[in-house]
């Protein structure tokens, strides 16, 4: 039957020999494939952007993919060749890498004698890849296929190896996955700090305590400094002005990985709708995981625009966003590569703004992060809490880290990187359930520099409170991991980061571990104003007191200011009052890290997932940023 359909085939091919040559728009144009008008304003669109013709006509749904192929068929004079109708020999499939098959989109098909039929998706980049053949490859022609059935193929027969280096690309040494692998040094380690913590309860409690407090103490002397010099390193805010395209914008491929998400496709597909830039130039993957069956069929029943598609995840030996974004990341040929989550609402011109801004910084600027903001804060008091500690991170911290030149800890959304130094770095660690976080850290010490964008993406707060106490606790234990993965090389670190960043690290890390976990600590002190006894009564004399007095009144000033300051900076001014309830909110973070201390040792890569599409806008309208 494949010999058949092949011949079949070769004999269409030899009656299509007289348009060969004719340019590919007059082919669908005289086949009426395309109107004149929409073949018009294809070609003016992709003389703007410079880009193909066919591809603007696909990704603009002008025609099909099928019917773009049997055009560029007729236009070179090649084979188009179907899976679905002539499957690949399985002997001469594995004549390239599945990676080198990625990279330029072909796929050796068969031989027919001696002549390898190479099956391309690109066939305007075929002469130049004939260059980059092995020698004894042999006698080569060129065939066609849908870019669709290559990726089908390879993943079919290589996935499982390819979901494998995905789990392993970033090198051991800057990963975290021997974490459950203890050796007699560090288990030593842990049996002597558990025998002095508990020596010291039994017989030197107070010591214990106090070391505590110190600790306590500092951490929040420290996290407070640093909030306000990043307040004072911002500049003043201005309006940002209108993105500008370079005179050839490239592709930018957008990785959005899902799990476990039924109410939140077809709101996800409206929602990048909106984005202005050109849909040509814009390659939005869906990335799934293999035994997500609820997710497949609800894209299934979604339908999917032409620049977008869906890519599969093979089982492995776990489950993580991380190891799904490396595996997809092998299916993309963006110059710049984009990660949004499932309930993301971006600004419609957030993609100009990473093109232009890329385009206008120099070489060093590996990553862009962008503002996140929250389209539900008015739902409960937990989503108002949320927004503002979302302000003063996106608007406050990391800003002003990013100008002192300290390392910026990414978020896991609307962040963009320059293909090439996402390959350097080595992607994302697959372990780690903060993988972001983690990023942010390598390209710092691999000397790219992350610059923040005035582009705002608004996603829905999680404001039920055990959801919200789980998603915090995967943060806390990714913080902890990301703290001990780079930190357990202190002085390769020192080397990598230099004395400023070394110590910025540490303090940004440190204190937000320490605070959350010996919260109980300060929270002692009200002890003292219940009229009850207290650990060290001995030692809290009236200027100790006054003292502590002092720091903890400062620490809410700061706290204070910083949301206030914040707000200003966002469009939530309405949540002004409700600032100085953050004291009562910032507590359930310490019930969430000793779930990820638990969790920690336990199962350290497990992914506590949260769910979407559990709480609607404010309003219509409300997940359309409307400024920075």
């Amino acid at each position: 039957m494949t010999e058949q359909r092949l011949h079949l085939a070769a004999a269409n091919l030899a009656q299509a020999k007289a348009r060969r040559g004719q340019p590919i728009s007059h082919i669908l144009m005289d086949d009426g494939r395309v109107a004149p008008s929409h073949m018009l304003g294809a070609m003016a669109e992709a003389s703007r952007i410079g880009q193909p013709v066919p591809q603007v006509v696909v990704a603009e749904a002008i025609a099909s993919r099928e019917d773009v192929l049997e055009a560029q068929a007729l236009h070179f004079g090649a084979m188009v060749l179907k899976r679905g109708d002539t499957p690949p020999d399985p002997a001469v499939m594995d004549l390239l890498p599945p990676e080198f098959c990625l990279q330029h989109g072909v796929l050796p098909w068969m031989r027919v004698g001696d002549t390898l039929l190479l099956a391309t998706a690109r066939p305007d980049d075929f002469p130049a890849l004939l260059h980059l053949l092995p020698l004894d490859t042999g006698p080569v022609v060129m065939a066609l296929a849908l870019e669709a059935d290559i990726h089908h193929l390879i993943s079919a027969r290589a996935g499982t190896r390819l979901a494998q280096a995905a789990e392993t690309w970033v090198p051991a040494a800057d990963s975290c996955r021997d974490l459950n692998r203890t050796t007699p040094r560090g288990r030593l380690f842990a049996f002597a700090a558990a025998a002095i913590c508990l020596l010291l309860l039994l017989l030197a409690p107070q010591l214990l305590f106090a070391t505590a407090l110190v600790l306590a103490l500092g951490s929040l002397v420290l996290s407070q400094l640093m909030k306000l010099v990043a307040l004072a390193a911002l500049p003043r805010q201005t309006a940002a002005a209108p993105a500008r395209l370079p005179e050839n914008p490239p592709l930018v491929s957008i990785l959005v990985p899902l799990f476990h998400e039924q109410d939140i496709a077809r709101t996800l597909v409206a929602r990048l709708s909106r984005l202005t830039y050109p849909k040509a130039l814009l390659d939005v993957v869906l990335v799934l995981e293999a035994e997500d069956r609820l997710t497949r069929e609800t894209l299934a029943r979604t339908d999917l625009p032409p620049w977008m598609r869906t890519i599969t995840v093979p089982p492995g030996d776990v489950t993580t966003k991380p190891r799904a974004l490396n595996y997809a990341f092998r299916f993309t040929r963006g110059e710049i590569i984009g990660i949004y989550d499932a309930e993301d609402a971006p600004a419609p011109d957030q993609i100009d703004r990473v093109v232009a801004q890329f385009h206008d910084s120099p070489g060093n600027v590996g990553c862009l992060q962008g503002i996140l903001d929250y389209y539900n804060p008015r739902a409960n008091w937990l989503s108002r809490c949320f927004t503002i500690e979302y302000a003063s991170w996106f608007r406050i911290l990391l800003p002003g880290l990013s100008r002192l030149g300290l390392v910026v800890p990414l978020g896991g959304t609307t962040v963009f990187f320059r293909r090439e130094v996402l390959e350097e770095v080595g992607g994302w660690d697959a372990h780690n359930v903060t993988e972001d976080a983690d990023l942010g850290v390598r390209l710092a010490r691999h000397g790219f520099r992350t610059d923040l964008m005035p582009s705002v993406t608004r996603e829905e707060a999680n404001n039920r409170f055990w959801p919200w106490i789980k998603q915090r606790s995967r943060w806390l234990k990714g913080y902890g991991i990301t703290w001990w993965v780079h930190t357990r090389q202190p002085r390769r670190l020192w080397r990598d980061l230099g004395p400023k960043r070394f110590a910025g690290l540490q303090i940004l890390f440190l204190t937000t571990l320490v605070q959350f976990a010996l919260a109980p600590v300060l929270w002692s002190f009200w002890l003292i104003l219940m009229g009850l006894p207290h650990p060290l009564d001995a030692y809290l004399t009236r200027p100790v007191i006054l003292s502590l007095t002092a720091i903890f009144l400062s620490a809410e000033a700061v706290s204070i200011v910083i949301g206030l300051a914040a707000l200003a900076r966002s469009p939530h001014r309405f949540l002004y009052p409700w600032v100085p309830t953050l004291f009562a909110y910032f507590p359930l973070g310490t019930v969430a890290i000793y779930k990820a201390l638990w969790e920690t040792l336990r199962d350290p890569f497990y992914w506590d997932k949260t769910q979407h599409g559990r709480s609607a806008p404010d309003q219509p309208g409300a997940d359309l940023p409307p400024d920075a």
